[in-house]
């Protein structure tokens, strides 16, 4: 693969490589610490079997599947569910979730489990409720562009279908391959399109939930006019299945982008990814707006799997992407790369020449996180207004080299919408848990610096159990009540995935 190298003074081409029951008012109350009862969970396993047609592909008891389902991609805290149940339809969930309440027992909601909140972890005897067996694509309405799935659906499944229609969904993110649907609009997932086509909840259209009372809701029904009243809907999506679980969902597609150009440069200065970006934007409609810098540029360069994209290295880098159908968008796109040159901003880029070498390019970005992954990076997923993003980053960067002068710290983010992934990697002669500790030591600081720009602590990740004690930098305390009131009505017992955003 090839692809075109536009800095001033290089033409030279770069190989890139792969780089309301009774049951609910009767029932005593579960404390917030207390493991499941055996003789309740053998009593709601049976009913399931005798009563409600689950075999025995849907219920797992043993160590290693208590282990595999009970977590996501997080690392902070062990799982230690009860059972694991898979139900195969909306039925089966409210039948698993009236049961859940009848006996008390906390239940945690799954889909893909690569969430990097432990919103999808099971640490204290629930029982996971995983979406794996509801998995099907429904009914295509090609008027509407809608499609009607099941959670279970894999992101990299939906994304295929649309293609397949010749339409899009855009919704993109390095565990598409992995994640699940109902996952993603649980944490109201984003990726790196997120400056072009916006976050899942631009997305969903309706819902088909079971709350946490064992209630099935339809919600909005795919229509794109609906004014009647409160839109609960985008009440579940991001609510981490806090107020019940999301078993269909109706979703936007969208036309197909045509003829997507790829573009990354190198800076030497954080405000010139800045300018850049806006310089950019002000002459195209970019898909997508990545950043990147040295430290990740190094450790990919270390696989193997990628190669350099230019000779030049630099501090920073951004990767920016755009629909090029016609000669005059490239033109603007070539007129702005050198105005930024000329101005002093960029120090050389590369230029995709075909889809192909857009996509190797593209895994300059996409391949940072497994990357980094064998460094035990602690994640922190934050957002500004783009606006003040610069001043942001700067009161980061001294928090950051204060406190941790001898780690390294790997930065990237989708910083066309302001969002950025602050990574610290652990040293190899910590340990993990001393690791964590250092690093949680100052997270109030670096909240701190969020809080004051009007931020977000977690962007796209969601709040699971790992954001849980800093919910209050990004929400203030009367409205974290509001959130504990609207729990209480869809989930009066506290069953549904207790412990997660915040503690009732």
């Amino acid at each position: 693969m090839t692809a075109s190298n536009i800095s001033s003074n290089t033409s030279a081409a770069h190989e890139l490589a792969h780089s309301s029951d009774q049951s609910l008012v009767d029932a005593p109350e579960l404390s917030k610490d207390q493991i499941t009862d055996p003789a309740a969970l053998s009593a709601l396993l049976t009913s399931l079997t005798t009563a409600y047609g689950f075999d025995d592909s849907q219920i797992k008891t043993d160590a290693e599947s208590l282990e595999y389902w009970g977590k996501d991609w997080t690392k902070h805290f062990a799982p230690a569910p009860c059972a694991i149940v898979f139900p195969k339809s909306t039925e089966q969930v409210q039948a698993v979730i009236k049961l859940a309440n009848e006996h008390n027992i906390v239940v945690t909601p799954s889909g893909g489990r690569t969430g990097l909140s432990a919103g999808a972890v099971a640490s204290n005897g629930e029982i996971v409720i995983s979406l794996d067996k509801m998995n099907r694509i429904g009914e295509f309405y090609p008027a509407d562009r809608m499609v009607e799935i099941e959670a279970g659906v894999i992101t990299e499944q939906l994304q295929q279908f649309a293609e397949d229609k010749g339409l899009y969904y855009p919704v993109d993110f390095a565990s598409a391959g992995s994640s699940q649907i109902g996952g993603n609009i649980g944490t109201n997932a984003g990726g790196i399109k997120v400056i072009r086509y916006g976050m899942t909840r631009n997305w969903v259209l309706g819902l088909t939930v079971v709350t946490g009372k064992g209630d099935i809701l339809k919600l909005n029904r795919g229509m794109i006019k609906n004014a009647t009243g409160y839109d609960l809907r985008h009440l579940f999506i991001g609510a981490e299945g806090t107020l019940g679980i999301v078993t269909k969902a109706q979703m936007k597609l969208e036309r197909a982008p045509q003829d997507l150009t790829v573009m990354v440069f190198g800076m030497d200065e954080f405000e010139h990814v800045m300018n850049v970006l806006s310089a950019f934007q002000s002459q195209l409609d970019l898909t997508a707006f990545e950043f990147f810098d040295d430290v990740a540029i190094d450790k990919l360069m270390a696989t193997g799997h990628v190669q350099q994209p230019f000779e030049a290295r630099t501090k920073y880098y951004a990767l920016l992407e755009f629909e090029a159908p016609y000669e005059p968008i490239m033109d603007k796109a070539m007129a702005m790369f050198e105005q930024c040159m000329e101005n002093g901003w960029i120090v050389d880029g590369v230029m995709s020449q075909s889809l192909s070498q857009a996509a190797e390019l593209w895994k300059l970005r996409e391949y940072i996180s497994e990357t980094i992954s064998v460094f035990t990076p602690y994640k922190n997923d934050v957002s500004v207004l783009i606006s003040y993003v610069p001043e942001f980053i700067k009161d980061i960067e001294a928090v950051v080299n204060t406190n941790y002068p001898d780690f390294e710290i790997c930065w990237f983010g989708h910083i066309g919408d302001g969002n950025l992934h602050l990574n610290i990697l652990k040293p190899e002669n910590l340990s993990k848990d001393e690791f964590f500790e250092k690093c949680q030591s100052v997270n109030d600081l670096v909240f701190q610096t969020v809080q004051k720009y009007g931020g977000s602590v977690s962007a796209e990740h969601g709040v699971g159990m790992t954001k849980k004690p800093y919910l209050s930098y990004s929400r203030s305390e009367t409205e974290i009540e509001y959130l504990k009131e609207l729990k209480q009505v869809f989930d009066p017992k506290g069953i549904m995935n207790r412990g997660k955003i915040f503690d009732v």
